[in-house]
Protein backbone atom coordinates (compact mmCIF):
# COMPACT_ATOMS: atom_id res chain seq x y z
CA UNK A 1 0.00 0.00 0.00
CA UNK A 2 1.16 3.52 -0.82
CA UNK A 3 0.11 6.38 1.47
CA UNK A 4 0.27 9.95 0.18
CA UNK A 5 -0.09 13.30 1.94
CA UNK A 6 -1.07 16.20 -0.31
CA UNK A 7 -2.26 19.79 0.04
CA UNK A 8 -6.06 20.13 0.04
CA UNK A 9 -7.79 23.38 1.00
CA UNK A 10 -4.59 24.58 2.76
CA UNK A 11 -4.40 21.43 4.93
CA UNK A 12 -2.60 18.10 4.67
CA UNK A 13 -4.83 15.35 3.33
CA UNK A 14 -4.02 11.65 3.52
CA UNK A 15 -4.89 9.33 0.65
CA UNK A 16 -3.91 6.00 -0.85
CA UNK A 17 -2.38 5.76 -4.31
CA UNK A 18 -3.91 3.24 -6.72
CA UNK A 19 -3.01 3.20 -10.43
CA UNK A 20 -1.98 6.85 -10.45
CA UNK A 21 -5.06 8.15 -8.58
CA UNK A 22 -5.46 9.31 -4.99
CA UNK A 23 -8.39 8.22 -2.83
CA UNK A 24 -8.93 10.19 0.38
CA UNK A 25 -9.32 8.34 3.66
CA UNK A 26 -12.93 9.48 4.08
CA UNK A 27 -13.81 7.83 0.75
CA UNK A 28 -12.40 4.51 1.92
CA UNK A 29 -14.23 4.46 5.27
CA UNK A 30 -16.14 7.12 7.25
CA UNK A 31 -14.20 6.33 10.43
CA UNK A 32 -10.79 7.00 8.91
CA UNK A 33 -9.09 10.30 9.85
CA UNK A 34 -7.87 12.51 7.03
CA UNK A 35 -4.27 12.99 8.10
CA UNK A 36 -1.21 10.81 8.53
CA UNK A 37 -0.58 11.74 12.16
CA UNK A 38 -3.91 10.36 13.36
CA UNK A 39 -3.58 7.20 11.29
CA UNK A 40 -0.11 6.50 12.68
CA UNK A 41 -1.21 7.06 16.26
CA UNK A 42 -3.98 4.48 15.84
CA UNK A 43 -2.12 2.31 13.34
CA UNK A 44 -3.33 -1.14 14.44
CA UNK A 45 -6.96 0.00 14.29
CA UNK A 46 -6.69 2.08 11.12
CA UNK A 47 -4.59 -0.20 8.92
CA UNK A 48 -7.27 -2.92 8.41
CA UNK A 49 -9.80 -0.25 7.41
CA UNK A 50 -7.39 1.28 4.90
CA UNK A 51 -6.51 -2.13 3.47
CA UNK A 52 -10.21 -2.95 3.08
CA UNK A 53 -10.75 0.41 1.36
CA UNK A 54 -7.85 -0.22 -1.00
CA UNK A 55 -9.31 -3.63 -1.88
CA UNK A 56 -12.63 -1.89 -2.57
CA UNK A 57 -10.94 0.47 -5.03
CA UNK A 58 -9.08 -2.34 -6.77
CA UNK A 59 -12.22 -4.50 -7.03
CA UNK A 60 -14.32 -1.65 -8.37
CA UNK A 61 -16.54 -1.17 -5.30
CA UNK A 62 -15.29 2.43 -5.02
CA UNK A 63 -15.96 4.57 -8.08
CA UNK A 64 -12.84 5.69 -9.95
CA UNK A 65 -14.57 9.06 -10.34
CA UNK A 66 -13.73 9.66 -6.66
CA UNK A 67 -10.01 9.44 -7.39
CA UNK A 68 -7.76 12.44 -8.05
CA UNK A 69 -4.82 12.20 -10.45
CA UNK A 70 -1.62 12.34 -8.42
CA UNK A 71 0.02 14.70 -10.92
CA UNK A 72 -2.75 17.26 -10.36
CA UNK A 73 -1.99 17.96 -6.68
CA UNK A 74 0.85 19.40 -4.60
CA UNK A 75 2.50 16.52 -2.78
CA UNK A 76 3.67 17.01 0.79
CA UNK A 77 6.08 14.92 2.81
CA UNK A 78 4.28 11.61 3.53
CA UNK A 79 4.48 12.45 7.27
CA UNK A 80 4.26 16.25 7.20
CA UNK A 81 4.62 16.83 10.96
CA UNK A 82 6.80 14.09 12.48
CA UNK A 83 7.47 14.12 16.25
CA UNK A 84 11.21 13.67 15.57
CA UNK A 85 13.71 12.87 12.84
CA UNK A 86 16.89 10.85 13.31
CA UNK A 87 19.42 10.05 10.62
CA UNK A 88 21.83 7.13 10.91
CA UNK A 89 25.24 6.19 9.51
CA UNK A 90 24.64 2.65 8.29
CA UNK A 91 26.48 2.22 4.96
CA UNK A 92 30.09 1.28 5.56
CA UNK A 93 30.98 1.92 1.90
CA UNK A 94 30.01 5.59 2.15
CA UNK A 95 31.83 6.18 5.44
CA UNK A 96 34.99 4.34 4.34
CA UNK A 97 35.13 6.08 0.96
CA UNK A 98 34.58 9.55 2.39
CA UNK A 99 37.33 9.04 4.95
CA UNK A 100 39.71 7.44 2.46
CA UNK A 101 39.24 10.44 0.17
CA UNK A 102 40.28 12.74 3.03
CA UNK A 103 43.28 10.47 3.74
CA UNK A 104 41.78 9.39 7.06
CA UNK A 105 41.59 5.83 8.41
CA UNK A 106 38.23 4.09 8.78
CA UNK A 107 36.63 4.63 12.19
CA UNK A 108 36.85 1.30 14.03
CA UNK A 109 33.81 2.14 16.16
CA UNK A 110 31.61 2.05 13.05
CA UNK A 111 31.53 -1.74 13.23
CA UNK A 112 30.77 -1.81 16.96
CA UNK A 113 27.42 0.00 17.14
CA UNK A 114 25.06 2.07 14.93
CA UNK A 115 25.10 5.81 15.38
CA UNK A 116 22.65 8.58 14.43
CA UNK A 117 22.00 12.28 14.93
CA UNK A 118 18.83 14.32 15.40
CA UNK A 119 17.89 16.76 12.67
CA UNK A 120 15.17 19.41 12.52
CA UNK A 121 11.79 17.68 12.33
CA UNK A 122 10.21 21.04 11.43
CA UNK A 123 12.43 21.12 8.34
CA UNK A 124 10.77 18.08 6.74
CA UNK A 125 9.63 18.84 3.18
CA UNK A 126 8.25 16.90 0.24
CA UNK A 127 8.41 17.08 -3.54
CA UNK A 128 8.75 20.48 -5.22
CA UNK A 129 10.84 23.59 -4.66
CA UNK A 130 13.43 23.75 -1.88
CA UNK A 131 14.37 27.30 -0.90
CA UNK A 132 17.98 27.77 0.19
CA UNK A 133 19.81 30.71 1.73
CA UNK A 134 23.06 32.11 0.26
CA UNK A 135 25.25 30.24 2.76
CA UNK A 136 23.58 26.95 1.90
CA UNK A 137 24.98 27.27 -1.62
CA UNK A 138 28.51 27.12 -0.22
CA UNK A 139 29.02 23.46 -1.18
CA UNK A 140 25.35 22.45 -1.21
CA UNK A 141 25.02 18.67 -1.33
CA UNK A 142 22.36 16.00 -1.75
CA UNK A 143 22.36 12.75 0.23
CA UNK A 144 20.56 9.72 -1.17
CA UNK A 145 18.86 7.69 1.57
CA UNK A 146 15.82 5.63 2.54
CA UNK A 147 13.85 6.42 5.70
CA UNK A 148 11.40 4.45 7.80
CA UNK A 149 8.42 5.60 9.86
CA UNK A 150 7.79 4.24 13.35
CA UNK A 151 4.20 3.00 13.62
CA UNK A 152 3.72 2.59 17.38
CA UNK A 153 5.10 3.58 20.75
CA UNK A 154 8.07 1.60 21.97
CA UNK A 155 10.93 1.74 24.46
CA UNK A 156 13.99 -0.50 24.87
CA UNK A 157 13.00 -2.34 21.70
CA UNK A 158 15.16 -5.37 20.94
CA UNK A 159 16.52 -5.69 17.42
CA UNK A 160 14.87 -9.11 17.09
CA UNK A 161 11.46 -7.44 17.43
CA UNK A 162 12.18 -4.04 15.88
CA UNK A 163 11.01 -4.66 12.30
CA UNK A 164 7.45 -4.84 13.69
CA UNK A 165 7.75 -1.14 14.55
CA UNK A 166 8.27 -0.10 10.92
CA UNK A 167 5.13 1.37 9.38
CA UNK A 168 6.62 2.11 5.98
CA UNK A 169 9.50 3.24 3.80
CA UNK A 170 10.15 6.37 1.75
CA UNK A 171 12.99 8.09 -0.11
CA UNK A 172 14.94 10.66 1.89
CA UNK A 173 17.28 13.44 0.72
CA UNK A 174 19.31 14.76 3.66
CA UNK A 175 20.38 18.06 2.07
CA UNK A 176 23.69 19.33 3.45
CA UNK A 177 25.37 22.73 3.42
CA UNK A 178 28.91 21.40 3.68
CA UNK A 179 30.74 24.64 4.48
CA UNK A 180 28.46 25.37 7.43
CA UNK A 181 28.57 21.73 8.50
CA UNK A 182 32.35 21.40 8.43
CA UNK A 183 32.98 24.67 10.26
CA UNK A 184 30.61 23.80 13.10
CA UNK A 185 31.89 20.25 13.48
CA UNK A 186 35.39 21.57 14.09
CA UNK A 187 33.91 22.49 17.48
CA UNK A 188 32.72 18.87 17.97
CA UNK A 189 29.07 19.84 17.69
CA UNK A 190 26.70 19.69 14.77
CA UNK A 191 25.78 19.20 11.97
CA UNK A 192 23.29 21.90 13.14
CA UNK A 193 23.07 24.70 10.54
CA UNK A 194 24.60 22.44 7.92
CA UNK A 195 21.49 20.24 7.98
CA UNK A 196 18.51 21.88 9.65
CA UNK A 197 17.14 23.88 6.70
CA UNK A 198 15.64 20.97 4.73
CA UNK A 199 15.24 17.22 4.90
CA UNK A 200 13.18 15.93 2.00
CA UNK A 201 11.01 12.79 2.06
CA UNK A 202 8.56 11.24 -0.35
CA UNK A 203 6.87 10.91 -2.69
CA UNK A 204 4.81 8.44 -0.67
CA UNK A 205 5.06 5.94 2.19
CA UNK A 206 5.20 2.29 1.13
CA UNK A 207 4.02 -0.21 3.74
CA UNK A 208 6.20 -3.27 4.51
CA UNK A 209 4.02 -5.95 2.93
CA UNK A 210 4.68 -4.42 -0.51
CA UNK A 211 8.40 -5.05 -0.09
CA UNK A 212 8.28 -8.70 0.96
CA UNK A 213 9.44 -9.88 -2.47
CA UNK A 214 12.56 -7.69 -2.10
CA UNK A 215 13.64 -9.06 1.29
CA UNK A 216 17.15 -10.50 1.43
CA UNK A 217 19.36 -11.67 4.32
CA UNK A 218 21.09 -8.91 6.23
CA UNK A 219 24.89 -8.92 6.43
CA UNK A 220 26.59 -11.58 8.57
CA UNK A 221 26.69 -10.73 12.26
CA UNK A 222 23.68 -8.42 12.04
CA UNK A 223 20.02 -8.73 13.02
CA UNK A 224 16.89 -7.67 11.15
CA UNK A 225 15.50 -7.51 7.64
CA UNK A 226 17.20 -6.13 4.55
CA UNK A 227 15.76 -5.20 1.15
CA UNK A 228 17.24 -5.43 -2.34
CA UNK A 229 16.17 -2.01 -3.66
CA UNK A 230 18.23 -0.11 -6.21
CA UNK A 231 18.84 3.52 -5.26
CA UNK A 232 19.70 6.19 -7.87
CA UNK A 233 20.08 9.96 -8.07
CA UNK A 234 20.21 12.24 -11.10
CA UNK A 235 20.99 15.96 -11.26
CA UNK A 236 19.47 17.79 -14.24
CA UNK A 237 18.87 14.45 -15.93
CA UNK A 238 22.44 13.14 -15.46
CA UNK A 239 22.82 10.12 -13.20
CA UNK A 240 25.40 10.65 -10.45
CA UNK A 241 24.61 7.92 -7.88
CA UNK A 242 23.81 4.22 -8.00
CA UNK A 243 23.57 2.04 -4.88
CA UNK A 244 21.35 -0.48 -3.14
CA UNK A 245 19.50 -0.50 0.18
CA UNK A 246 20.77 -4.04 0.83
CA UNK A 247 24.26 -2.55 1.19
CA UNK A 248 23.28 -1.26 4.65
CA UNK A 249 25.64 -2.75 7.22
CA UNK A 250 23.57 -1.73 10.26
CA UNK A 251 19.93 -2.70 9.78
CA UNK A 252 16.96 -0.52 10.59
CA UNK A 253 16.14 -3.02 13.34
CA UNK A 254 19.53 -2.46 14.99
CA UNK A 255 19.21 1.31 14.63
CA UNK A 256 15.75 1.18 16.27
CA UNK A 257 17.20 -0.87 19.12
CA UNK A 258 19.85 1.75 19.85
CA UNK A 259 17.53 4.72 19.29
CA UNK A 260 14.96 3.32 21.75
CA UNK A 261 17.42 2.49 24.53
CA UNK A 262 16.07 4.28 27.60
CA UNK A 263 13.98 6.46 25.27
CA UNK A 264 10.40 6.44 24.00
CA UNK A 265 9.89 6.18 20.26
CA UNK A 266 6.55 7.44 18.99
CA UNK A 267 4.33 6.83 15.98
CA UNK A 268 5.48 9.12 13.19
CA UNK A 269 9.16 9.30 14.20
CA UNK A 270 11.42 9.27 11.13
CA UNK A 271 14.68 7.31 11.01
CA UNK A 272 16.94 7.70 7.96
CA UNK A 273 19.37 5.08 6.73
CA UNK A 274 22.25 7.45 6.17
CA UNK A 275 23.87 7.99 2.79
CA UNK A 276 24.26 5.05 0.42
CA UNK A 277 27.65 4.51 -1.22
CA UNK A 278 28.15 7.09 -4.05
CA UNK A 279 25.13 8.92 -2.62
CA UNK A 280 26.50 12.48 -2.24
CA UNK A 281 28.87 14.93 -3.91
CA UNK A 282 31.16 14.97 -0.87
CA UNK A 283 32.04 11.34 -1.54
CA UNK A 284 31.93 11.61 -5.34
CA UNK A 285 34.17 14.71 -5.41
CA UNK A 286 36.69 13.07 -3.11
CA UNK A 287 36.86 9.94 -5.24
CA UNK A 288 37.13 12.02 -8.41
CA UNK A 289 40.01 14.10 -7.07
CA UNK A 290 41.76 10.99 -5.76
CA UNK A 291 41.75 9.54 -9.27
CA UNK A 292 42.40 12.83 -11.10
CA UNK A 293 44.00 15.88 -9.40
CA UNK A 294 42.34 18.09 -12.03
CA UNK A 295 38.85 16.79 -11.26
CA UNK A 296 36.34 19.65 -10.99
CA UNK A 297 34.15 19.49 -7.87
CA UNK A 298 30.38 19.37 -8.26
CA UNK A 299 27.87 20.98 -5.90
CA UNK A 300 24.18 21.78 -6.20
CA UNK A 301 23.34 25.14 -7.74
CA UNK A 302 20.28 27.34 -8.10
CA UNK A 303 17.64 25.82 -10.41
CA UNK A 304 19.19 22.33 -10.28
CA UNK A 305 16.63 19.54 -10.46
CA UNK A 306 17.37 16.64 -8.12
CA UNK A 307 15.66 13.32 -8.94
CA UNK A 308 15.98 10.44 -6.52
CA UNK A 309 14.55 7.07 -7.46
CA UNK A 310 14.41 3.94 -5.31
CA UNK A 311 12.98 0.73 -6.66
CA UNK A 312 9.29 0.39 -5.65
CA UNK A 313 9.49 3.57 -3.50
CA UNK A 314 8.94 5.94 -6.42
CA UNK A 315 10.74 9.07 -7.57
CA UNK A 316 11.36 12.15 -5.41
CA UNK A 317 11.86 15.32 -7.49
CA UNK A 318 12.98 18.72 -6.16
CA UNK A 319 14.16 22.00 -7.65
CA UNK A 320 16.74 24.08 -5.78
CA UNK A 321 15.62 27.71 -5.43
CA UNK A 322 17.52 30.69 -4.04
CA UNK A 323 15.85 32.72 -1.28
CA UNK A 324 15.26 36.40 -2.01
CA UNK A 325 16.93 37.27 1.32
CA UNK A 326 20.70 37.76 0.89
CA UNK A 327 21.45 37.41 4.64
CA UNK A 328 24.66 35.51 5.42
CA UNK A 329 25.78 34.10 8.77
CA UNK A 330 29.15 33.09 7.31
CA UNK A 331 29.89 36.78 6.82
CA UNK A 332 29.31 37.42 10.54
CA UNK A 333 32.22 35.27 11.73
CA UNK A 334 34.56 37.04 14.12
CA UNK A 335 38.22 37.38 13.26
CA UNK A 336 39.94 37.76 16.61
Amino acid sequence: MKLVSYLKEEHDQLAILVDGFLYDMEILHPDLPGNMSMVLNYWDDMLPLIEAGEAGVQEGHVSKNKGIAIDSVQLLAPVPFPPSCRDAYSFRQHVASARRNRKLPMIEAFDQFPVFYFTNHHGIQGSGEIICMPDHFEKLDFELEVAIIINKHGRNIRAEDADEYIGGFMIMNDLSARTLQMEEMLLNLGPAKGKDFATITGPYLVTPEELQQYEVPCKPGHTGKSWNLRMQCSINGKQVSDGNLSDMDWTFAEIIERASYGVNLYAGDIIGSGTVGTGCFLELNGTGKLNDPNYEEQWLKENDVVEMEVEHLGKLINTIVKDEDDFSILSKKKNI
